[in-house]
């Protein structure tokens, strides 16, 4: 019989990262739950002993506790083969609207990119460090359709998921193949959690009434209200499928709207491309005789 697996997540307190600690336990794996309120997980904590469940403060944004909550997961475990690298939350606004607002967005990003950066970064030590030569791990960054194709009204969100995007493909090019450490960026549509409607939204310009992002701002505060959108345990089964291939796709889109949004991104960027290739030729530097 396989020994179970040790997992770390982050943001285990609401949505996918609650639904993926439920999931892990339930399956027999080993959960390290973290989040900057350990108290919402007392009925968790409760159900399961130490052997199971570490329930471990961490706010992303705190690099002393990012390094901690790994400290004691080697502490604990001695081993980690899974991260899930999930906290975040969103910022509403059109990128001209935020003018004036750096310090809602400048958190946003310490959580979003420079967290979830920390995180990485912890992650392929500990893969490649801790745990027993060529047994590596497997990290799940868990980023956006919104961090492949821009979408208005969460412009400063959007580059958020790009810049971790980015991050991830080349930190994917970077590892050694002998440390066995795979990479995989969730690329989620819209599902039902609690973050649709844990987000700062900064005031719109009167100018933007009638534009796009009008209608995407109705839409996000419709969701307050009405959630609406794919179911988020039927998606965390399926990520943690996907840490069961031997070779797991680098980019996994999920959901119908992703998928949609995702391939309508790639069939613009091969157009452009492919229309204004000829504009490239002959721009080499050449002497002159």
């Amino acid at each position: 019989m396989s020994r179970p697996r040790v997992w770390l997540i982050t943001g285990a307190s609401t949505g996918f990262g609650r639904a993926m600690t439920e999931l892990i336990l339930k399956n027999g794996d080993i959960a390290v739950a973290t989040l900057r309120r350990p108290e919402m997980l007392s009925e968790l904590s409760a159900q399961y002993s130490v052997d199971r469940l570490l329930v471990q403060k961490l706010d992303v944004t705190n690099a002393a506790e990012v390094d901690a909550a790994f400290a004691r997961t080697k502490e604990q475990y001695g081993r980690l083969d899974v991260v899930f690298n999930n906290a975040a939350y969103g910022v509403v606004s059109e990128v001209e609207a935020a003018y004036g607002h750096e310090k809602p967005v400048r958190d946003m990003f310490d959580t979003n990119f420079w967290g979830a950066t920390r995180v990485t970064q912890a992650a392929v030590k500990f893969f490649r460090e801790v745990n027993e030569p060529g047994m590596g791990g497997r990290l799940l960054q868990v980023s956006s359709m919104s961090g492949v194709e821009g979408t208005p009204a969460i412009g400063l969100y959007v580059a958020s998921k790009f810049a971790l995007e980015g991050l991830s493909e080349a930190l994917a090019k970077e590892l050694d193949p002998s440390w066995n450490i795979k990479v995989t960026i969730i690329e989620p549509g819209i599902f039902i959690t609690e973050g649709q409607s844990n987000m700062t939204v900064i005031e719109p310009l009167p100018v933007y009434s009638s534009s796009p992002a009008s209608i995407v701002r109705q839409m996000l505060v419709d969701l307050q209200t009405k959630p609406a959108g794919s179911d988020p345990r039927k998606a965390v089964e399926a990520f943690y499928r996907l840490t069961s291939l031997p070779d797991p796709p680098l980019h996994f889109p999920i959901g119908k709207d992703a998928i949609e949004g995702i391939r309508r991104k790639a069939e613009g960027l091969i157009r452009d491309t492919n229309t204004y290739a000829s504009w490239s030729e002959e721009l080499e530097v050449t002497s002159e005789k």
